[in-house]
């Protein structure tokens, strides 16, 4: 889509967002007024409101950006569509969409273009798949020696149950031709200046066409909330939120790869077994950011907390790429000694998967350790690794509780 084209459309949605949204986006903020302080330098995040938004902590506020107050993750395995994350990249977002008058373009290296509206995309047969939604940076702010990037926290990260339609279907539908290598994805946000390169992502075209990628326009049961990408967005399991598109409107297929800045330059990571190099080094050789690495939380116990001594029942979640998990483990002793967790419900294997156990904690400090294993075999490292943009933190998890 041309920027006249979009620049259209958003003039021809009027009401639309109204009625789509139940809320206008302006003004675009309402303070809620507590300022939270999260655990490593400048740390002071105010609690806003935005619509469609319980008070969430904001990085920026042009683009909105939004984490997700870490104590959501323990009111259950499946994040509110309203405490869900946000993360935009250019400041130009669209604050007013038609539905009706909204297409999704299919172009490129195919039999010939279709544009699709949601009515037609909604008549296809849809799929349901609860995945996270994780972003790179998730965890920055803990990143030591520290590097530049939004400083979040645990909080950038969400799980959710999104409806839609298989990538595959809607791609089948124009006809992908021989020689296709790639398939680029563009939304309606956009640059304020025009030499700020435009937001666009790329997938191998065998991935784009695995089934599990999907076009998503629900979320839990319901529209995407605005500031997740309605009224369509990319859905990539597995894969970092960088990848997962908002406001999808256009899809190109490529005889070749890809080179937009945001692919050929930024989110990338070192081309190595653990993505990582020596604080302060420059990797030799990079490639795109990918598949998550196993992570686990404790959620209901928060650093520095106070407790009553003896018994204590702790729970949490873990998550992974994409093999599911195996097994949680937990130790009440700095890592000394270790005991499986009992693991909850499996909604997936892209999904957070609960676990609960119960520890005796006497009168005294406890450092309380928790560490995944995936059905790869692959676990959390107990030292953190590092990389220049400070991308894909998964070491063990330490919480610091004194019982008395």
């Amino acid at each position: 889509m041309t920027e006249t084209d979009r620049r259209t459309l958003l003039r021809q949605a009027g009401a639309g967002l109204l009625a789509a949204s139940g809320a206008a986006l302006a003004p675009w903020a309402a303070r809620a007024g507590e300022v939270v302080t999260l655990p490593f330098g400048n740390g002071e995040r105010p609690l806003v409101a935005y619509p469609g938004k319980r008070p969430l902590l904001q990085m920026t506020a042009r683009p909105p950006q939004l984490e997700t107050p870490f104590a959501v993750f323990d009111e259950g395995v499946i994040t509110p569509n309203d405490a869900f994350f946000v993360r935009y990249h250019l400041a130009d977002i669209p604050t007013a969409i038609d539905p009706e008058a909204f297409r999704l373009t299919v172009s490129g290296h195919v039999d010939g273009p279709v544009g699709l509206s949601l009515a037609a995309l909604k008549a296809m047969p849809s799929v349901e798949i609860v995945a996270v939604n994780q972003c790179s940076g998730n965890s920055r702010g803990f990143v030591a020696p520290r590097v530049a990037g939004g400083q979040l926290a645990n909080g950038a990260m969400g799980n959710a149950r999104w409806t839609g339609v298989p990538l595959k279907a809607v791609l089948d539908r124009a006809g992908v031709k021989a020689g296709a290598v790639q398939v680029v994805f563009e939304g309606l946000d956009g640059p304020v200046l025009p030499e700020t390169p435009d937001f666009a992502k790329a997938l191998a075209i065998d991935h784009a066409r695995d089934g599990e990628v999907m076009l998503a326009w629900a979320m839990n049961g319901e529209d995407l909330p605005w500031l997740n990408g309605y009224p369509l967005r990319l859905v990539v399991p597995g894969f970092y939120g960088t990848y997962w598109v908002k406001h999808l409107n256009a899809i190109t297929v490529t005889d070749k790869p890809y080179e937009g800045f945001w692919m050929r330059a930024a989110y990338r990571i070192p081309d190595n077994a653990c993505a990582c190099v020596e604080p302060g080094q420059t990797p030799k050789a990079t490639v795109p950011i990918n598949r998550f690495a196993i992570r686990s939380f404790v959620t209901n116990l928060a650093d520095g907390a106070a407790i009553p001594a003896g018994r204590t029942a702790l729970r949490g979640i873990a998550f992974d790429g994409g093999s599911g998990i195996r097994a949680v483990a937990v130790s009440t002793d700095d890592g000394r000694s270790w005991t499986e967790a009992h693991l909850g419900p499996d909604l997936g294997r892209y999904a957070f998967r609960p676990w609960t156990l119960s520890v005796d904690l006497p009168a005294g400090a406890h450092a309380l350790r928790v560490r995944a294993t995936g059905q790869d075999g692959a676990t959390q490292p107990m030292e953190p690794r590092w990389n220049p943009p400070g991308y894909m933190r998964n070491v063990v998890e330490t919480v610091r509780v004194q019982a008395a």
